[in-house]
């Protein structure tokens, strides 16, 4: 008989990134096993500069360097609540 897989960890981190220009992204993702070392979210600046490459290169409009990263505040239960109420539930 087949041994049963361990699950693997899936999904995103999100995180919101300051320039030092002053703008503000917002709920960028980096794969949570890309965290799951001692390091930490250190990988995650790294993570999110290649994601700013990448898209410098298909739009042409360059980035101005990382200032700060820090996680998303969690917005399920605010997300849920809103899709509620759109839809006349609340």
């Amino acid at each position: 008989m087949a041994r049963k897989q361990k699950a693997k960890p899936q999904g995103f981190v999100l995180f919101d990134v300051v320039y030092e220009d002053g703008t503000q992204t917002s709920n960028r993702k980096v794969p949570a096993t890309e965290l799951a070392g001692l390091e930490g979210d250190a990988p995650a600046r790294d993570i999110i500069e290649d994601q700013d490459r990448k898209i410098v290169e298909a739009s042409g409009v360059a980035r101005a360097p990382i200032k700060s990263i820090s996680r998303s505040p969690s917005t399920r239960s605010s997300t849920r609540g809103r899709a509620a109420e759109a839809a006349g539930g609340v």
